[in-house]
């Protein structure tokens, strides 16, 4: 049996105002259209749903036990098809999947839960490890939201630049380069370096703008977060260049020393990313909103 749910809406109002015209003006249609939908809905119930009596019309005690399931089931189709458009975050209940490159989480990630514990208490926050190939979470709706330096190239994916930020070099106190007047490109390529790469790459574009200046760098390590590779400096010689924004909290924590790059890079983007079929979710909305701030800081 295929349903109009035309004839829903049209039987809630014919139980609600007993009538046709009345129905009919509630609705603003015609009483002649009123009239075509109370003979269907006659037809697909079997019941006669209103009799004539007298001047009025008086519903059978069918329609008198299914109105207000009626009433109920409009108003649940009515809440599926046009979704309330009013969020109310002191009742929100919902748990959100973040994949932030682990800096990120570390930066900005203690802001964003502030200002979601704030003001939807009953919101709770996944932050989940980047993996080391690309995968699809975004687009299953296994993660809500990610942040990274990647644009998606994906069409049904939404990238958002909400800030950028230089490359600094980073190195222990008392390293060798903090005794120097300038760091050069030459004294940089001398130094041994240890890299963050999730996929363990050993090299990246630093590599690239050594190459155009005649030189080489020795790689001795890779890490998988900028946590670990701050580890290894910290307890060598070894050079990890990386955000200057991502240092801010970790460098004075570990008695890190930050030096300028000396290469002409452009600044490394920071991309928020989503599902399009989140673009009109009220509540992922708000969350994103709060996400620009706290990456912006």
């Amino acid at each position: 049996m295929q349903l109009d749910l035309n004839l829903l809406a049209a039987l809630d109002a014919l139980l609600e105002e007993g009538s046709v015209g009345g129905a009919a003006a509630r609705l603003h249609v015609t009483a002649p259209a009123m009239s075509r939908s109370l003979g269907r809905i006659r037809r697909t119930t079997g019941d006669q749903i209103l009799v004539r009596t007298g001047r009025t019309m008086t519903p059978t005690p069918y329609a008198i036990a299914v109105r207000e399931q009626v009433h109920e089931l409009l108003h649940q189709v009515q809440g599926v098809l046009a979704p309330s458009r009013e969020l109310d975050l002191a009742t929100l209940e919902r748990t959100f999947t973040l994949r932030w490159h682990d800096s990120l989480v570390a930066l900005s990630g203690p802001a964003l839960l502030a200002a979601v514990r704030g003001q939807a208490p009953g919101v709770r926050l996944r932050f989940v490890a980047e993996s080391s190939i690309d995968t699809p979470e975004l687009r299953r709706g296994e993660v809500d939201l990610e942040a990274n330096a990647n644009r998606p190239s994906a069409p049904d994916i939404r990238a958002e630049k909400v800030g950028e930020t230089s490359l600094v070099i980073v190195v222990r106190q008392g390293h060798p380069l903090t005794r120097v007047r300038t760091v050069t490109a030459k004294r940089y390529a001398a130094a041994e370096h240890v890299t963050v790469s999730r996929r363990g790459n050993l090299s990246n574009a630093l590599d690239d703008a050594l190459v155009r200046l005649d030189l080489t760098r020795r790689v001795v390590a890779t890490a998988p977060t900028e946590a670990a590779a701050l580890e290894f400096a910290r307890g060598s010689d070894l050079l990890v260049s990386v955000p200057e924004a991502t240092t801010r909290s970790a460098v004075a924590d570990l008695g890190l020393v930050v030096l300028p790059l000396p290469l002409e890079l452009p600044s490394a983007p920071i991309y928020l990313s989503w599902h399009q079929r989140y673009d009109t979710d009220h509540a992922h909305a708000w969350l994103r909103g709060l996400a620009r701030t706290a990456l912006a800081m």
